[in-house]
This record gives C-alpha cells, structure tokens and sequence, in this order.
C-alpha cells in the first residue's frame, strides 16, 4: 500500500469512495463536479502553485494493483478566505447572595479562534480494507507529509470529528439549536457546508452566546461527543497528542480536536535517514517512510530497521518509494513505544 497524491484519473474511484462513506463524510460529498474541481485544486497545491489559504493536499491510498481504497486530506489553512466557525464551551456563572443562589451554566460561544490553522479532514477508508496497519498509514501519513513540510501549514492541526446522530442519521444537536436560525434539515445544511456554501453560517448565525440549558436533553447529550464511526480515527489521533481543548462543531457538536505541530508525535519523532536495501526481519517493527518529495509524494509502511544514520528496507519497499539505496527519506515507527509495547 502507497499514500500518493490523487490524480484526475481517481475520480471514478474517488465517486465510489464518496458515495460508501455518504452521509458520515460531509467534507467529500458524492458530488462528481466538486471532486473533479477538488482533485484539480489538489494537483496545484502538490505543485506548490496556491497560496495556504487555498491549499487542500488530498491523498489516495492505492494497493499494489492500483487500486484505490481510501482517501485523507489536509486544508493548508482554515478561515483565512471565509469565516471558519465553531462553538467554544465555556461556563457562566450567576449569583444572587441574597437569596443565596449560584448558577453555573454551560455558555456556547461563537468562535473563530482557529481561524489560521491547518486542518485534517476527508478521512474514509474502503471497509474491506479496515485491517492490519492500513487504517494508521492512511491517517498518519499525512502527519509525516506535515512533517516534512512544516513551512506549509499553521502552527496547530485540528480535525472535526463527526458528532453523534440518532437512528434516522439526524443530529439532535442541530434540531434543537441550528434549525431554528437556518428552516432547514442537518443533511442539507451539512452538504451545503461540504460543498463550500459557509456564507450562509455568518449571515444567520446568532452572535449571542448560548445557554444549554435551554437545548432539549438529547442534544445537551451529545456535546463534544463524537460518532460511534468516528472512534477509531479519534484513537489514532489521540495517541499522536490531539485533544478536544474546548471546541465543538457548529452543525453536529461534534469535537474539535488539535494539537500543536511540533508536538505531535509523527512530526515530533520523525528522522531524515539514508535509505538501504536489506533482507526483512520478523522482528523489525513497521516505519512509516515517506520519500520526501512533494508532487510526487510517496508514503509506505514496512517493516524497518535503523543502522545508524540508515533506513534497511526490503526492494518492494524501495520500489514503493520510488527510491534508490542512498536517497534519503523521513521516517518513524509507525506505533509509538507504548503501542508497541502492547503489540509485543
């Protein structure tokens, strides 16, 4: 399995994909025109054509019979062209001590605090292929991507995770807050946002801070709770050091989560190694390596073994990479120590 960035010719596979992850993956909607025009934008960002403000690095992971089975993206920079709104949790408190009364109360305040930071998003991966490591190379591969090229992207990556819904797929979160400002139903307003129409959210969202009190208790529930479906993905990211510092979704209230660049472990742990050829050892453990080239982005995950200030892989690897012995590439274990520790 490779990370690569996507060309036009995914387009057929990249509709499938969308279509599957329908309506979880609000950020791809089965739109054929928008993916056709995001893969093109995606093309100029690899190529280092656009502005961060515009970047949007969408990545496809391809099989050896190149195939392609999965999607993730980065946006280069959040809100710096339109407003990026969330909700930030916060308390209010009232007192009357003449009547000996304090109130505590939650207080959702509009925010565009990480307004500037880059984002991680369009996460899917084909069902079939949920097992072994291909789930983390397609999350975590991004975050080598950033690791290499820091100068791209904000000081901090967030990631909206999708917020609990009812059986139907609703969201009692937007029933009981966002439906009243926008007259219309969570799917439509959540298609309109994926497919970039947020002008409608600066234009009718209340400015006021809002008490949750006054929300029905389904929806006061599901405050900064994310989907059942979304659990993995927040798992990965949390061991990388992502935390919910606060922020919730405006449609859904699912969690923001973020983490500051230079502390996520990918980025943080990540070595530039001379790449070797060698024989695989069933005790190596798995390396995430990227060949460190940008449009034409290479990221793999195998068994490795560092010697030194070199990288031994086996040749499919290198082959993977489009590499040589000696090319130089930036790589980390795919697990941490304690993950690892677990495996063994």
């Amino acid at each position: 399995m490779i990370v690569r960035p996507v060309q036009i010719t995914d387009l057929p596979a990249l509709f499938t994909l969308a279509r599957q992850a329908s309506p979880g993956l609000t950020s791809l909607p089965a739109d054929e025109e928008h993916l056709a025009y995001r893969i093109r934008w995606a093309q100029r960002a690899f190529a280092g054509q656009v502005d961060r403000a515009d970047a949007d690095y969408l990545f496809v992971l391809e099989d050896d019979d190149q195939q392609v089975v999965g999607v993730s993206a980065l946006k280069g920079g959040v809100g710096l062209r339109e407003p990026w709104y969330n909700y930030r949790v916060g308390l209010t408190v009232s007192a009357c001590a003449d009547l000996g009364i304090q109130r505590q109360i939650q207080t959702l305040f509009p925010s565009n605090e990480l307004t500037g930071q880059s984002e991680v998003c369009s996460l899917y991966l084909r069902p079939d292929q949920r097992q072994g490591s291909n789930g983390r190379l397609l999350s975590l591969g991004r975050l080598l991507f950033v690791a290499e090229f820091t100068q791209l992207f904000g000081s901090r990556l967030i990631a909206e995770l999708r917020g609990r819904a009812d059986e139907r797929g609703g969201s009692p979160f937007w029933d009981s807050l966002g439906r009243h400002f926008y007259k219309m139903d969570f799917c439509h307003a959540d298609h309109l946002s994926g497919l970039g129409s947020k002008s409608f959210i600066a234009e009718l969202m209340p400015r006021q801070p809002l008490y949750t009190c006054l929300l029905t208790e389904q929806a006061q529930a599901v405050i900064g709770k994310a989907h059942p479906n979304t659990e993995p993905a927040r798992k990965i990211l949390s061991a990388e050091g992502f935390a919910h510092q606060g922020y919730i979704d405006i449609f859904d209230g699912g969690p923001v989560i973020e983490a500051p660049v230079s502390d996520i472990r990918t980025v943080r742990d990540s070595q530039a190694l001379l790449l070797a050829i060698g024989s695989a050892d069933a005790d190596d453990p798995l390396w995430l390596i990227h060949n460190r080239r940008l449009e034409n982005c290479r990221i793999t995950c195998a068994p490795a073994r560092q010697v030194g200030n070199c990288l031994v892989v086996d040749r499919l690897t290198a082959k993977r990479l489009q590499l040589q012995p000696g090319d130089l590439v930036r790589a980390v274990t795919l697990l941490n120590r304690r993950q690892q520790a677990v495996a063994a």
